[in-house]
C-alpha cells in the first residue's frame, strides 16, 4: 500500500499566530489524571496497560473503564486527553498496536502520540479524523523529517527530543507548520529518544519495544554492609550510603568505577530538566506546548509540578517582559526533582 497523504484543507494546521501554549501533564493513573486536571493542566497524556506505551510499569496506566472515566472527567472540564502509543510494534504481535489505535479512537481521545510510521499510516487511513502527534520516540530533530510526517500522515504536533538547543528549536519552529511541544520539567534522557538500546544489553529488553528502561522484574534491592545496592538483572547499578536518596536503577544513571579512585555518574547524573526560566523565550519562538515528564510518578508529584507550572505560565503570559521564576517555584520543583537538583539541559549551550 502506498503512503497516503493527509494534506487536505480539513487537515490544515492552524496559524502559528493562533498557537496555544498548552500545559501537558502526565497521568499514570486515574487519580493522577484528575489531580492534573484539578491543578490546571490543559491536557493530560496516558497509556494503556501494555507494551504499546513507553511507560509500561506494573501498577501504572489505564484499563478501558479507567480511561473512559478519565476522558469524561477531562472533557467535562474542557481539557484534553492524549494517548501514547509510542513504542515500536514487534513482529510477533504488531496487531496489539493497531488495536490500541482503534481503542483510543473509539474512546474519543483528543489525539494519539505515535512514533512508528506504519502505525501513522494505519491511523491516517482507518481513523482520518483522529488527531496525530509525533512522539519524542520518533526522534525528529529537524524540520525536514517533521514536515515529512505532516505531509504524508497529517501529523499536527511534534514532541521534540531533549537534545536540541533553544536556538535549534527556534530555527525548526520557523520552518514547519506543525505545532511544537517541548519537555519543560522531569527526568532527562541522555540518549536520542527512540534509539536507545542501552538497557537491552543488561535485560534483553529494549525500551523502544517493551515500554520501560528497567523492567521491574529485573530490578533488585539489597541491604549490604557497604550500603543499599540496586541491581538490574544482577548487575550492580548503584550503591547508596545510609540516609542517601536512592533513585530507580537505570543503566545510564548508575555510578561506575571507570579507572579512578572514586565511582561516579559516568554517563548521566540524576537531575531533572527545569525550563521555567525559559518560558518567555519558548512562548516568543512559537512553541505550542510544555510537556511535564513523569507518568511513573505519584499523584502528589503531578499535583505539585502542575500547580507550579500553571502559576508560572499564567504569570509569564501576564508579564512576559519582566518575567522571573519565583524562588518558591524552584524550591517546590527541586523537592521532586531527581537528585533534588535541576538543569536547563541541552537548551542552554552558551558556546552556540
Amino acid at each position: 500500500m502506498n503512503i497516503s497523504s493527509k494534506t487536505s484543507k480539513d487537515n490544515a494546521m492552524p496559524s502559528k499566530v493562533d498557537n496555544p501554549f498548552d500545559l501537558v501533564c502526565p497521568a499514570g493513573s486515574l487519580p493522577a489524571l484528575k489531580t492534573a486536571i484539578d491543578n490546571g493542566a490543559d491536557c493530560v497524556y496516558l497509556g494503556f496497560r501494555d507494551a504499546t506505551n513507553a511507560r509500561n510499569f506494573a501498577g501504572l496506566n489505564f484499563d478501558d473503564a479507567a480511561i473512559e472515566s478519565g476522558v469524561q472527567y477531562a472533557h467535562s472540564r474542557n481539557r484534553k486527553v492524549f494517548v501514547a502509543i509510542n513504542t515500536y510494534p514487534t513482529v510477533a504481535n504488531s496487531e496489539a498496536w493497531r488495536l490500541a489505535i482503534d481503542k483510543a479512537s473509539h474512546l474519543g481521545v483528543d489525539a494519539v502520540i505515535l512514533a512508528d510510521p506504519g502505525l501513522m499510516q494505519y491511523a491516517a487511513i482507518k481513523h482520518p479524523n483522529l488527531r496525530l502527534h509525533l512522539s519524542v520516540q520518533g526522534s525528529a530533530t529537524n524540520y525536514e523529517s517533521i514536515n515529512f510526517y505532516h505531509q504524508h500522515f497529517g501529523i499536527s504536533r511534534v514532541v521534540l527530543p531533549r537534545v536540541l538547543s533553544l536556538e535549534q528549536v527556534r530555527q525548526l519552529a520557523n520552518k514547519t507548520p506543525v505545532q511544537i511541544e517541548v519537555f519543560g520539567f522531569g527526568s532527562l534522557c541522555v540518549m536520542v529518544e527512540g534509539r536507545c538500546s542501552l538497557s537491552s544489553y543488561v535485560t534483553g529488553e529494549a525500551p523502544n519495544t517493551n515500554g520501560v528502561c528497567s523492567p521491574p522484574k529485573a530490578v533488585r534491592w539489597e541491604e549490604t554492609p557497604l550500603g543499599r545496592e540496586s541491581r538490574l538483572n544482577g548487575i550492580l547499578i548503584d550503591r547508596y550510603a545510609k540516609n542517601e536518596s536512592a533513585g530507580y536503577p537505570t543503566l545510564c544513571k548508575g555510578r561506575f568505577d571507570v579507572g579512578i579512585e572514586k565511582s561516579y555518574y559516568a554517563i548521566e547524573e540524576p537531575t531533572s530538566l527545569n525550563t521555567i526560566a525559559l518560558l518567555p523565550e519558548l512562548m516568543q519562538i512559537g512553541v505550542s506546548a510544555i510537556k511535564i515528564e513523569g507518568r511513573q510518578r505519584s499523584p502528589s508529584y503531578v499535583a505539585q509540578v502542575t500547580k507550579v507550572w500553571r502559576e508560572a505560565i499564567d504569570n509569564c503570559r501576564r508579564h512576559p517582559g519582566d518575567f522571573s521564576p519565583k524562588a518558591s517555584w524552584m524550591s517546590d520543583l527541586d523537592k521532586v526533582a531527581e537528585g533534588q537538583q535541576h538543569t536547563l539541559g541541552a537548551y542552554h549551550r552558551p558556546w552556540k
